[in-house]
């Protein structure tokens, strides 16, 4: 099963600037989150970013937060807690819905509730740290029947070993574990994707 790029969205976790400097491989960690973004950017899916507690932790870095379309603050450690389902499956609206009345005296077309966009279901993630943040969202997603992508070159820890860890744990409960170069080639798919340079030239 490859990645579509239709049903994809994006979810950054908690770049922030008083935890990315003790993230193990920091630098590469950072760089691929921000490589994901712009090519998500260029191929027009949604990018969404996470923020743990920014009173304490910081905001996310800049090169992260400019290119997410909404990030939300949260308290809890699961950004699924705080709403983020709510962003990522948003509510069918009533087609009609604007018009005044007893909703019985509409015509049945207009009592129909109709979507206000195709649902994306596939949720590529990365962030940190990846055992604590990033690993209870992506279990919550996965319990909400989302399909979650892990990119593990993007996420991180403050030790290897608990990075390691979630990532062992993810996969075991259905995540699929990627890198930013298969997210990258399965969302293009081929080299005539009007986007392919552009793409390239981040990756290298």
């Amino acid at each position: 099963m490859l990645l579509d790029r239709d049903d994809s969205q994006l979810v950054l976790i908690d770049y922030q600037t008083k935890l990315i400097p003790h993230i193990f491989e920091a630098e590469q960690v950072l760089a691929n989150a921000v490589r994901l973004a712009k090519i998500a950017k260029l191929l027009q899916l949604p990018v969404f970013g996470t923020e743990q507690n920014p009173n304490g932790l910081g905001v996310n870095v800049d090169a992260v937060r400019s290119l997410c379309a909404k990030t939300l603050v949260k308290q809890s450690f699961s950004a699924c807690e705080d709403g983020l389902v709510d962003w990522l499956r948003p509510a069918p609206k009533a087609q009609g819905a604007e018009l005044r009345g007893n909703a019985r005296s509409l015509p049945k077309h207009l009592q129909k509730a109709v979507p206000t966009s195709p649902e994306r279901g596939t949720i590529v993630i990365a962030g940190c740290e990846a055992h604590v943040c990033l690993l209870q969202t992506s279990l919550d997603l996965l319990e909400q029947e989302f399909e979650v992508w892990v990119v593990t070159d993007a996420c991180g820890s403050r030790t290897e070993r608990n990075r390691d860890a979630a990532f062992d744990r993810l996969a075991g409960a259905g995540a699929e574990l990627v890198t930013t170069e298969m997210v990258a080639f399965e969302w293009l798919r081929d080299c005539e994707h009007p986007a392919f340079d552009e793409v390239l030239a981040l990756l290298k």
